[in-house]
């Protein structure tokens, strides 16, 4: 491990030798093997089912994940998955759950997906990667995760072979005896054949592949972003991405006598992609708690008990996390705690100054996406943190503040501190290949070599990256940019405040008008209009106070804490579009809002009496969405 504490330290861990001189392992079996061979002995993950700081757990040492995982990649194989085959998972977290995503990226290539996707969603994912094979849950109380399956599994009849991980393993009785009389039914319509996974696994064998293994880097695991609109982007990532980002966790992070605790789902990138391929390349423990991580039953409740039953040294968490455990009081000694490591959504300064006097640790900010295969840039963990800043890109990670046109030419590079967008180019980048669809890929990389982000920054006299909103966020009053973020920002500012949404809503006059969703810190109340003059005093743009501000019990989020705009979007364009159709007369009415492939978000209209297309057409032509008839 070395040290990382500026701009100066990252420069000499590249100045060392080209990143393509690194003797790292080229696949994702020999970068196991390493570990198996160097840590055998020691713990590589622990698994528990129920979040009490005494309750049953599994542990794996590197040698016993590294038989599973070799015995899991020659089942894969037995089940006709090759090199360029996909085997998806439908799952949550569990040592299962790890064995798969392993093994399948050896055997062929992996695809996580989120489990709490509905059934057509789970389908369009399926169908995207051409699946061959597909492990999930057998049928268990308190989850539909089997019959959302199934469901989905009658709109992607390719998929072959299903393997069924019964979690009733992990419970001890009376529970487990009372599963198999309670366990729900799961009726089956699909033509795929059914197979236990843990017997499908006993036939072969743990001690060597039955197949050669890749002699040359290739595509190891598909990861969907956008799955939850239904429109379905599929990231490739090659081997050597994801050993970049297990190298840099060993080389600037862990050790092999670290203790990660990781309640985040293994479907995200953050999770598998940052520290498990840390944990590979390190040594390092890795403690994955409930199969709900964050969300499950118990876990807020008893996380310092649980950082103190497994002497956890890094937590890896998301601003929504911390807000939670910043509402319970710090019960248990936590003093093996060296840092925490927080992702996925910018973290407020109170937040991050009340974790810290709470427990005594620092936080870590970090940036990455899913398609540089995670990770980009963090504050360094030895040197000065910028509250509010990504911090200093990685080794052998290159950021660009560039002014680009749609197809990726560079109008200009931007100066230092002057926003534009984000561009990157580091090993997790595969230029020109980031999603399986080429269509997707046009314009997507600056002068071909730089993946543009979709993000907005700037890199300060420092060197560090600072993101200051998503370019396609941008809210665009009668041409005129709005920056989300500036309005995020202010209202965030609000005691009584916990989180913030801001996107445009329709306007007949300007295309879109700047507004605001909120969700309040747990106890606090707040009307509207003490929101507003809020706002008014400190939004510093008057084009960019919102002209509306709305009250939720809870923002829509996606699984590691990002507040999700397009169900915001889709809220804003029902209520404006049911106002204007109502104050026009017409018996019409948004029944939803769907993200059409070729119109982006669309409204669908149902009709409760007599109203023609053209009496429609002429109120709701006034806006930009475009609407459709619900059939």
């Amino acid at each position: 491990m070395t040290r990382f504490a500026s701009i100066k330290d990252r420069n000499a861990i590249e100045a060392e030798k080209p990143w393509t001189e690194r003797n790292v392992p080229a696949t994702m079996h020999d970068f196991l093997r390493a570990v198996a061979e160097k840590h055998g002995e020691r713990p590589a993950v622990s698994y528990q089912i129920t979040a009490g700081p005494k309750d049953k757990a599994e542990t794996l040492t590197w040698r016993g994940l590294f038989a599973r995982v070799v015995q899991a990649a020659n089942m894969f194989r037995s089940l006709g998955v090759g090199e360029k085959d996909v085997v998806a998972y439908v799952l949550p977290n569990a040592n299962e759950t790890i064995v798969t995503l392993l093994g399948g990226s050896i055997a062929g290539i992996v695809n996580p997906i989120n489990p709490l996707l509905d059934a057509e969603q789970i389908a369009a994912i399926l169908r995207e990667t051409g699946a061959k094979v597909v492990v999930t849950l057998k049928s268990f109380p308190k989850t539909d995760v089997a019959q959302k399956v199934a469901k989905a599994l009658e709109l992607a009849p390719d998929v072959e072979t299903v393997l069924e991980v019964d979690l009733n393993r992990y419970l001890t009785p009376p529970k487990s005896w009372i599963v198999p009389l309670i366990r729900p039914k799961n009726p089956v319509g699909h033509k795929a054949r059914v197979l236990d996974f843990w017997q499908e696994m006993g036939k072969h064998p743990d001690d060597r592949l039955v197949f050669e293994d890749s002699t040359e880097d290739r595509v190891g695991a598909y990861f969907h972003t956008g799955g939850t609109t239904g429109m379905p982007k599929v990231a490739q990532h090659r081997y050597s991405g994801m050993v970049y980002n297990g190298w840099l966790g060993q080389r600037l992070l862990f050790t092999e006598k670290d203790t990660l605790i990781c309640p985040l789902p293994l479907f995200h990138v953050f999770a598998v992609q940052v520290v498990l391929m840390a944990a590979i390349a390190s040594g390092a423990h890795v403690v994955f708690p409930t199969p709900q991580g964050y969300r499950g039953e118990g876990v807020f409740d008893n996380f310092w008990k649980l950082i103190e039953r497994w002497k956890v040294t890094f937590v890896i968490t998301v601003p929504t996390a911390i807000a939670a455990l910043m509402q319970r009081p710090v019960d248990a000694d936590v003093s093996t705690l060296k840092v925490a490591f927080s992702g996925s959504a910018p973290l407020p300064v109170e937040l991050y100054n009340r974790f810290e006097k709470a427990t005594g640790v620092t936080i870590v900010e970090g940036y990455g996406l899913t398609e540089a295969t995670c990770l980009v840039s963090c504050n360094p963990p030895d040197g000065e943190k910028k509250i509010g800043s990504v911090g200093i890109p990685f080794p052998y990670c290159e950021v660009r503040i560039l002014d680009c046109d749609s197809e990726g030419n560079v109008q200009k590079e931007c100066a230092t501190d002057e926003v534009g967008e984000i561009c990157v180019f580091n090993p997790g980048v595969w230029s020109g290949h980031t999603y399986t669809d080429d269509e997707k890929n046009r314009g997507l990389f600056a002068e071909g070599r730089y993946l543009r982000t979709g993000d907005l920054g700037r890199i300060d006299a420092d060197g560090y990256l600072w993101i200051t909103g998503r370019a396609k966020d941008l809210i665009i009053r009668g041409g005129h940019n709005i920056d989300p973020a500036e309005i995020e920002e202010a209202l965030a500012g609000h005691p009584a405040v916990a989180f913030v949404g801001a996107i445009g809503q329709p306007d007949a006059f300007a295309g879109e008008l700047p507004c605001a969703y909120v969700e309040l810190v747990e106890g606090a109340e707040v009307n509207v209009n003490a929101l507003m003059e809020h706002a008014k005093k400190h939004v510093h743009e008057r084009a960019a106070v919102p002209k509306y501000i709305e009250v939720l019990d809870e923002l829509p989020k996606t699984a590691v804490g990002k507040v999700f705009k397009p169900d915001l979007r889709k809220r804003a364009i029902t209520r404006i579009y049911n106002a204007a159709l109502e104050e026009a007369g017409l018996p019409v009415r948004v029944a939803e809002v769907i993200d059409s492939r070729k119109r982006g978000l669309t409204a669908l209209l149902e009709r409760s009496g007599e109203a023609s297309d053209e009496a429609v057409e002429q109120v709701l032509g006034e806006f930009t969405r475009p609407w459709a008839w619900k059939e």
